[in-house]
């Protein structure tokens, strides 16, 4: 299984809404559950290594970008690239 590194900000009512998808999908899914999460604040001093993301929520299963947010995304948008996301999480070595 791979890890999720997810890249958010606080206060951002997108990231809001990513979290609570993830937190609907894991209760639904036991194996979404067990997805080792890195989350990430925008203002976090850690460097972003092989990162590239302009908006948050960013998602990332290893170096390959799942899904970075749109200001045109709606909550159905975001909780099914959530649901991706975990999907190749679950799927990766």
């Amino acid at each position: 299984m791979g890890k999720l590194t997810f890249f958010y900000m606080d206060g951002c009512p997108y990231c809001e809404d990513a979290k609570r998808a993830l937190a609907e999908l894991a209760a639904e899914n036991e194996a979404y559950a067990a997805v080792e999460i890195d989350w990430i604040e925008e203002n976090d001093p850690r460097p972003a290594g092989p990162y590239f993301y302009y908006y948050v929520p960013t998602l990332y299963v290893g170096e390959e970008k799942i899904y970075e947010a749109s200001p045109a995304d709606d909550y159905a948008m975001i909780r099914a690239s959530v649901k991706q996301a975990l999907d190749a999480a679950c799927a990766a070595d």
